[in-house]
Protein backbone atom coordinates (compact mmCIF):
# COMPACT_ATOMS: atom_id res chain seq x y z
CA UNK A 1 0.00 0.00 0.00
CA UNK A 2 1.23 3.56 -0.61
CA UNK A 3 1.49 5.50 2.51
CA UNK A 4 0.39 9.12 2.58
CA UNK A 5 2.82 11.71 4.17
CA UNK A 6 -0.27 12.80 5.83
CA UNK A 7 -1.26 9.71 7.62
CA UNK A 8 -0.81 9.22 10.88
CA UNK A 9 -1.80 6.65 13.54
CA UNK A 10 -1.87 8.27 17.42
CA UNK A 11 -1.89 4.72 19.20
CA UNK A 12 -3.39 5.52 22.64
CA UNK A 13 -5.70 8.31 21.12
CA UNK A 14 -8.42 7.72 23.74
CA UNK A 15 -6.27 8.50 26.55
CA UNK A 16 -5.50 11.66 27.93
CA UNK A 17 -2.16 13.15 26.09
CA UNK A 18 -3.43 10.76 23.36
CA UNK A 19 -6.85 13.15 22.53
CA UNK A 20 -5.17 16.07 23.04
CA UNK A 21 -2.38 15.21 20.14
CA UNK A 22 -5.32 14.15 17.92
CA UNK A 23 -6.76 17.59 18.41
CA UNK A 24 -3.59 19.23 17.44
CA UNK A 25 -2.74 16.98 14.44
CA UNK A 26 -6.07 18.42 13.32
CA UNK A 27 -5.74 21.49 13.82
CA UNK A 28 -2.26 21.22 12.11
CA UNK A 29 -3.92 19.93 9.27
CA UNK A 30 -3.48 16.44 8.40
CA UNK A 31 -5.74 14.79 6.41
CA UNK A 32 -5.15 11.06 7.65
CA UNK A 33 -5.59 10.66 11.44
CA UNK A 34 -6.42 7.64 12.87
CA UNK A 35 -6.97 6.98 16.34
CA UNK A 36 -7.25 3.47 18.45
CA UNK A 37 -7.53 3.14 21.88
CA UNK A 38 -8.67 -0.51 23.47
CA UNK A 39 -11.99 1.28 25.56
CA UNK A 40 -14.94 1.79 24.16
CA UNK A 41 -15.48 5.42 22.77
CA UNK A 42 -17.77 6.18 24.93
CA UNK A 43 -15.20 5.82 27.09
CA UNK A 44 -12.19 7.90 25.33
CA UNK A 45 -11.05 11.09 27.36
CA UNK A 46 -12.09 13.03 24.17
CA UNK A 47 -13.34 11.59 20.37
CA UNK A 48 -12.88 13.71 17.35
CA UNK A 49 -14.83 13.89 14.24
CA UNK A 50 -12.89 13.58 11.02
CA UNK A 51 -10.82 10.84 12.43
CA UNK A 52 -11.06 7.56 11.78
CA UNK A 53 -11.54 6.71 15.50
CA UNK A 54 -11.27 2.50 16.55
CA UNK A 55 -11.45 0.93 19.50
CA UNK A 56 -9.38 -2.36 19.29
CA UNK A 57 -6.88 -4.39 21.92
CA UNK A 58 -3.38 -3.33 20.74
CA UNK A 59 -1.92 -5.85 22.77
CA UNK A 60 -2.71 -7.91 20.24
CA UNK A 61 -0.22 -8.10 17.35
CA UNK A 62 -2.85 -8.69 14.46
CA UNK A 63 -4.61 -5.51 15.66
CA UNK A 64 -1.64 -3.27 15.84
CA UNK A 65 -1.15 -4.67 12.12
CA UNK A 66 -4.58 -3.32 11.28
CA UNK A 67 -3.75 -0.06 12.97
CA UNK A 68 -0.17 0.51 11.47
CA UNK A 69 -1.41 -0.20 7.93
CA UNK A 70 -0.76 2.25 5.48
CA UNK A 71 0.35 4.67 8.46
CA UNK A 72 3.46 6.78 7.48
CA UNK A 73 3.54 8.46 11.64
CA UNK A 74 3.05 6.74 14.40
CA UNK A 75 2.76 8.05 17.79
CA UNK A 76 2.84 5.07 20.27
CA UNK A 77 1.49 6.43 23.63
CA UNK A 78 -0.73 3.22 24.63
CA UNK A 79 -0.17 1.53 28.15
CA UNK A 80 -1.73 0.78 31.01
CA UNK A 81 -0.33 3.19 33.35
CA UNK A 82 -1.96 5.55 35.96
CA UNK A 83 -0.57 8.17 38.89
CA UNK A 84 1.89 6.78 41.78
CA UNK A 85 -0.81 4.56 43.59
CA UNK A 86 -1.85 2.92 40.56
CA UNK A 87 1.82 2.09 39.36
CA UNK A 88 2.79 0.89 42.79
CA UNK A 89 -0.09 -1.32 43.07
CA UNK A 90 -0.25 -3.21 39.77
CA UNK A 91 3.24 -3.29 38.50
CA UNK A 92 2.15 -6.80 36.68
CA UNK A 93 -0.11 -4.61 34.63
CA UNK A 94 2.02 -2.08 33.63
CA UNK A 95 4.55 -4.64 32.38
CA UNK A 96 2.24 -6.13 30.62
CA UNK A 97 2.34 -2.54 28.21
CA UNK A 98 5.88 -4.51 26.78
CA UNK A 99 2.79 -6.86 24.63
CA UNK A 100 1.57 -3.07 23.03
CA UNK A 101 4.67 -1.50 22.76
CA UNK A 102 6.42 -4.76 21.30
CA UNK A 103 3.54 -5.69 18.71
CA UNK A 104 3.35 -2.17 18.00
CA UNK A 105 7.19 -1.81 16.83
CA UNK A 106 6.87 -4.99 15.16
CA UNK A 107 3.33 -4.23 13.02
CA UNK A 108 5.22 -0.70 12.23
CA UNK A 109 8.08 -2.12 10.85
CA UNK A 110 5.90 -4.79 8.88
CA UNK A 111 3.63 -1.56 7.67
CA UNK A 112 7.00 0.33 6.33
CA UNK A 113 6.18 3.30 8.80
CA UNK A 114 8.93 5.42 8.22
CA UNK A 115 8.82 6.94 11.90
CA UNK A 116 7.72 5.65 14.92
CA UNK A 117 7.67 8.26 18.41
CA UNK A 118 7.67 6.20 21.87
CA UNK A 119 6.74 7.54 24.98
CA UNK A 120 8.87 6.48 27.74
CA UNK A 121 8.77 7.84 30.91
CA UNK A 122 11.09 9.65 33.67
CA UNK A 123 10.45 6.00 35.80
CA UNK A 124 12.93 4.62 33.60
CA UNK A 125 15.35 6.29 35.99
CA UNK A 126 18.02 4.78 38.61
CA UNK A 127 16.19 4.75 41.81
CA UNK A 128 19.56 5.60 44.01
CA UNK A 129 20.06 8.98 42.00
CA UNK A 130 16.41 10.26 43.39
CA UNK A 131 15.93 9.39 46.98
CA UNK A 132 17.21 13.16 47.85
CA UNK A 133 13.69 15.78 48.06
CA UNK A 134 16.69 18.04 47.63
CA UNK A 135 17.35 15.98 43.92
CA UNK A 136 19.95 16.96 41.56
CA UNK A 137 18.11 17.60 38.13
CA UNK A 138 17.73 13.68 36.26
CA UNK A 139 20.29 13.32 33.20
CA UNK A 140 20.15 10.92 30.32
CA UNK A 141 22.54 9.30 31.48
CA UNK A 142 21.15 8.00 34.33
CA UNK A 143 19.49 5.75 33.15
CA UNK A 144 22.20 3.19 33.63
CA UNK A 145 23.15 1.49 35.68
CA UNK A 146 19.53 0.62 35.52
CA UNK A 147 17.60 0.57 38.52
CA UNK A 148 14.16 1.55 37.11
CA UNK A 149 10.51 1.91 39.50
CA UNK A 150 9.93 -1.22 39.40
CA UNK A 151 6.97 -2.64 37.16
CA UNK A 152 6.16 0.54 34.89
CA UNK A 153 9.85 1.74 35.17
CA UNK A 154 11.19 -1.49 33.91
CA UNK A 155 8.52 -1.34 30.64
CA UNK A 156 9.53 1.24 29.80
CA UNK A 157 13.58 1.28 29.67
CA UNK A 158 13.05 -2.57 28.36
CA UNK A 159 11.07 -0.26 25.44
CA UNK A 160 13.37 1.96 24.70
CA UNK A 161 15.88 -0.77 24.24
CA UNK A 162 13.60 -2.28 21.64
CA UNK A 163 13.07 1.10 19.93
CA UNK A 164 16.83 1.51 19.87
CA UNK A 165 17.54 -2.16 18.00
CA UNK A 166 14.75 -2.00 15.58
CA UNK A 167 15.90 1.53 14.58
CA UNK A 168 19.15 -0.21 14.03
CA UNK A 169 18.09 -4.08 12.54
CA UNK A 170 15.23 -2.96 10.69
CA UNK A 171 15.54 0.74 9.63
CA UNK A 172 12.37 1.62 11.23
CA UNK A 173 13.01 5.12 12.49
CA UNK A 174 12.45 5.12 16.23
CA UNK A 175 12.36 8.53 18.35
CA UNK A 176 12.17 8.30 22.00
CA UNK A 177 10.94 10.92 24.96
CA UNK A 178 11.07 10.24 28.65
CA UNK A 179 8.06 12.62 29.36
CA UNK A 180 7.99 14.00 33.37
CA UNK A 181 4.43 14.10 34.54
CA UNK A 182 1.99 15.62 31.86
CA UNK A 183 -0.33 17.50 33.35
CA UNK A 184 -3.91 19.77 32.03
CA UNK A 185 -7.53 19.13 31.76
CA UNK A 186 -9.28 16.14 29.90
CA UNK A 187 -7.08 13.80 31.85
CA UNK A 188 -8.17 11.41 34.59
CA UNK A 189 -8.76 13.39 38.09
CA UNK A 190 -10.40 10.75 40.21
CA UNK A 191 -10.37 6.73 40.61
CA UNK A 192 -6.99 5.71 41.05
CA UNK A 193 -4.88 6.63 37.96
CA UNK A 194 -4.90 9.97 38.23
CA UNK A 195 -1.67 12.04 39.43
CA UNK A 196 -0.69 14.44 41.71
CA UNK A 197 -1.52 18.02 40.17
CA UNK A 198 -5.17 15.99 39.12
CA UNK A 199 -5.76 14.42 42.55
CA UNK A 200 -4.36 17.87 44.40
CA UNK A 201 -7.30 19.75 42.38
CA UNK A 202 -9.83 17.40 42.89
CA UNK A 203 -9.05 17.36 46.89
CA UNK A 204 -9.29 20.93 47.26
CA UNK A 205 -12.36 21.14 45.51
CA UNK A 206 -14.30 18.83 47.21
CA UNK A 207 -12.97 20.11 50.55
CA UNK A 208 -13.87 23.77 49.43
CA UNK A 209 -17.57 22.69 48.40
CA UNK A 210 -18.08 20.47 51.22
CA UNK A 211 -17.23 23.00 53.99
CA UNK A 212 -15.01 20.14 55.55
CA UNK A 213 -11.63 22.39 55.04
CA UNK A 214 -9.20 19.13 54.86
CA UNK A 215 -6.81 17.12 52.60
CA UNK A 216 -5.75 14.20 52.62
CA UNK A 217 -1.74 14.58 51.39
CA UNK A 218 0.20 11.18 50.20
CA UNK A 219 3.69 10.96 51.89
CA UNK A 220 5.00 14.32 53.87
CA UNK A 221 4.35 16.02 51.27
CA UNK A 222 8.46 17.18 50.80
CA UNK A 223 9.13 15.24 47.57
CA UNK A 224 9.59 17.08 45.17
CA UNK A 225 8.46 16.93 41.14
CA UNK A 226 8.43 18.71 38.50
CA UNK A 227 5.23 19.40 36.25
CA UNK A 228 4.63 19.80 32.45
CA UNK A 229 1.74 21.36 31.45
CA UNK A 230 -0.41 19.30 28.11
CA UNK A 231 0.73 22.11 25.67
CA UNK A 232 4.40 21.68 26.14
CA UNK A 233 3.97 18.37 25.98
CA UNK A 234 2.29 18.22 22.29
CA UNK A 235 4.87 21.07 21.04
CA UNK A 236 8.03 18.39 22.14
CA UNK A 237 6.36 15.09 21.19
CA UNK A 238 5.75 16.46 17.53
CA UNK A 239 9.39 18.33 17.97
CA UNK A 240 10.85 14.51 18.65
CA UNK A 241 9.38 12.65 15.86
CA UNK A 242 9.70 15.44 13.25
CA UNK A 243 13.71 15.63 14.18
CA UNK A 244 17.05 13.38 13.86
CA UNK A 245 18.09 13.24 17.53
CA UNK A 246 17.85 9.36 17.76
CA UNK A 247 18.64 8.86 21.55
CA UNK A 248 16.21 9.33 24.52
CA UNK A 249 15.60 12.76 25.52
CA UNK A 250 14.04 14.19 28.67
CA UNK A 251 10.56 16.02 28.35
CA UNK A 252 9.26 17.90 31.25
CA UNK A 253 9.80 21.16 33.24
CA UNK A 254 12.58 21.94 35.41
CA UNK A 255 10.78 24.03 37.53
CA UNK A 256 10.84 22.01 40.42
CA UNK A 257 7.71 22.09 43.17
CA UNK A 258 7.16 20.25 46.94
CA UNK A 259 3.98 18.46 46.89
CA UNK A 260 3.20 20.66 49.71
CA UNK A 261 4.08 23.66 47.42
CA UNK A 262 1.73 22.26 45.18
CA UNK A 263 -1.19 22.42 47.21
CA UNK A 264 -0.19 25.67 48.68
CA UNK A 265 -0.83 26.83 44.69
CA UNK A 266 -4.16 25.08 44.11
CA UNK A 267 -5.19 26.38 47.92
CA UNK A 268 -4.18 29.87 46.27
CA UNK A 269 -6.37 29.36 43.23
CA UNK A 270 -9.46 28.02 44.91
CA UNK A 271 -9.15 30.82 47.61
CA UNK A 272 -9.29 28.41 50.59
CA UNK A 273 -6.88 26.97 53.36
CA UNK A 274 -7.12 23.53 54.44
CA UNK A 275 -5.81 21.09 57.57
CA UNK A 276 -3.17 19.06 56.53
CA UNK A 277 -3.80 15.51 57.26
CA UNK A 278 -0.72 13.22 56.00
CA UNK A 279 -1.13 9.61 55.08
CA UNK A 280 2.86 8.38 55.79
CA UNK A 281 1.77 4.78 54.55
CA UNK A 282 0.00 5.57 50.99
CA UNK A 283 1.83 5.37 47.73
CA UNK A 284 4.54 8.73 47.72
CA UNK A 285 7.31 7.48 44.79
CA UNK A 286 10.23 8.76 44.96
CA UNK A 287 11.69 11.48 47.34
CA UNK A 288 13.19 13.94 44.62
CA UNK A 289 12.80 13.65 40.72
CA UNK A 290 13.12 17.08 38.45
CA UNK A 291 14.24 16.98 34.73
CA UNK A 292 17.61 18.00 32.93
CA UNK A 293 16.62 19.71 30.10
CA UNK A 294 20.50 20.98 29.47
CA UNK A 295 20.16 18.37 26.65
CA UNK A 296 16.87 19.10 25.21
CA UNK A 297 18.08 22.86 24.86
CA UNK A 298 21.02 22.02 23.20
CA UNK A 299 19.36 19.84 20.57
CA UNK A 300 16.22 21.66 19.62
CA UNK A 301 16.44 24.74 21.74
CA UNK A 302 13.46 23.78 23.55
CA UNK A 303 12.26 24.65 26.60
CA UNK A 304 8.46 24.63 28.15
CA UNK A 305 6.70 27.80 27.94
CA UNK A 306 3.73 27.69 30.71
CA UNK A 307 4.19 27.94 34.21
CA UNK A 308 3.27 25.59 36.83
CA UNK A 309 0.54 28.32 38.20
CA UNK A 310 -0.88 28.85 34.84
CA UNK A 311 -1.71 25.04 33.94
CA UNK A 312 -2.68 24.33 37.24
CA UNK A 313 -5.53 27.04 37.09
CA UNK A 314 -6.74 25.49 33.71
CA UNK A 315 -6.58 22.01 35.30
CA UNK A 316 -8.31 23.36 38.19
CA UNK A 317 -11.23 24.87 36.45
CA UNK A 318 -11.66 21.72 34.07
CA UNK A 319 -11.93 19.51 37.16
CA UNK A 320 -14.16 22.05 38.97
CA UNK A 321 -16.57 22.13 36.02
CA UNK A 322 -16.21 18.59 35.64
CA UNK A 323 -16.83 17.65 39.86
CA UNK A 324 -19.94 20.12 39.68
CA UNK A 325 -21.49 18.76 36.44
CA UNK A 326 -21.21 15.42 37.80
CA UNK A 327 -19.28 14.11 35.40
CA UNK A 328 -17.51 10.58 35.91
CA UNK A 329 -14.07 10.31 35.85
CA UNK A 330 -12.45 8.19 32.59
Amino acid sequence: MSISHDSVLVAGGGGFIGGHLVADLKALGYKKIRSVDRRPLEEWYQVHDGVENISADLTLLDKCHQAADGMHHIYMLAADMGGMGFIENNKALCMLSVLTSTHMLMAARDAGTERLFYSSSACVYNADKQRDANVTPLREADAYPAMPEDGYGWEKLFSERMCRHFREDFGLQTRVARYHNVYGPHGTWDGGREKAPAAVCRKVIQAKLSGKHEIEIWGDGLQTRSFMYIDDCLKGTRMFLENDVIEPLNLGSDEIVTINGLVDIVEDIAGVKLKRNYNLSAPKGVNGRNSDNTLIKEHFNWAPEVKLRDGLEKTYAWIYDEIISGAKTK
